[in-house]
């Protein structure tokens, strides 16, 4: 089973005003609400791509239960841990330009900790574990290399989605995959990576610190993938960039959907470009037709 981990998940509100101005009175266009967070992100592209996945992580109140229905509606098992406070609710507001307005979040209390780490303590040989996206201001920051090592202990294979300290902490429980972009690649190695050339030493150098697969994404200039006696590049299929929430996370979930249905690298590799070129390409997140209608268009070289 592949386990997906949102720590602070979110309502995302998102709200399309004309002419919005402070301090009067705006009338709402349009308006539309999603589950987010990363992990949950992961936990929708996989059911949608046909693969079964069991979303966790924590969620409370009216908005924690919105989010829960919403998983199981869409065919999701969840095994959220309920915390006193209520889940957060992020505001995305479209007038022109997009402007993002992120609430805190709930308090994860010491008990609610340690029943989510009891269910990661009972993970398998059989199961993959993604730690995707932040976490709550009241949690250690080591808490994913916590995380990481319990599953790792119990023979699970770790994936990665996160930056900066938080993954660096990760790399000695060998994850089995992680996806920095350029930017975030760079800032690991106060860098600054611009070119598919510049990445490709800090790309290799992940795998000698401990990731087995590393995925790059170059935005509009492709992706590469580095294993250990592997370095490939993907290029982006043709499209109109309507939506970047979510394609990251669509890439990782492409990649794992793929890789644990066939046990190729390279094709899960092509895959999970497609997925999320095919977020990209949508308004909301890719559909498996959507990505096997762009997987021809995507083309691997060794690097």
């Amino acid at each position: 089973m592949i386990y997906t981990m949102t720590l602070n998940p979110s309502i995302d509100f998102i709200v399309e005003v004309e002419n919005f101005e402070v301090g009067v009175l705006n009338k709402i266009q349009k308006e539309a609400k999603f589950p987010g967070g990363k992990g949950i992100n992961v936990s929708q592209v996989l059911k949608r791509l046909g693969t079964n996945n069991k979303a966790l992580g924590f969620v409370g109140g009216f908005t924690g239960d919105y989010i829960a229905d919403a998983l199981k509606q869409r065919g999701i098992v969840t095994d959220f841990v309920e915390v006193q406070e209520d889940t957060r609710i992020n505001i995305k507001l479209k007038t022109g330009q997009e402007t993002e307005i992120n609430g805190q979040g709930p308090m994860i209390q010491e008990q609610e900790l340690a029943d989510l780490l009891n269910k990661i303590d009972a993970l398998t040989a059989d199961d993959v574990l993604v730690l995707a996206g932040s976490i709550p201001q009241s949690l250690p920051v080591t808490i994913y290399e916590t995380m990481s090592s319990i599953a790792t202990k119990k023979g699970a294979k770790i994936v990665a989605d996160t930056t900066g300290e938080v993954l660096l902490n990760v790399l000695p429980n060998k994850p089995f995959l992680i996806k920095p972009n350029h930017h975030e690649l760079g800032e690991l190695f106060d860098v600054t990576i611009e070119t598919i050339e510049e990445a490709i030493p800090y790309g290799k150098r992940l795998v000698e610190m401990g990731a087995q697969h590393v995925i790059v994404s170059m935005a509009g200039a492709g992706a590469l993938l580095f294993s250990k006696d592997l370095a490939l590049y993907a290029n982006v299929p043709k499209g109109v960039l309507k939506n970047s929430v979510g394609a990251g996370d669509s890439v990782v979930a492409g990649f794992l959907s793929c890789y644990f249905r066939t046990g190729d690298v390279q094709q899960a590799f092509a895959y999970g470009v497609a997925s999320g070129s095919a977020t990209a390409f949508s308004p909301e997140l890719c559909t498996q037709s959507e990505v096997e209608e762009l997987l021809p268009q995507i083309k691997l070289t060794t690097m």
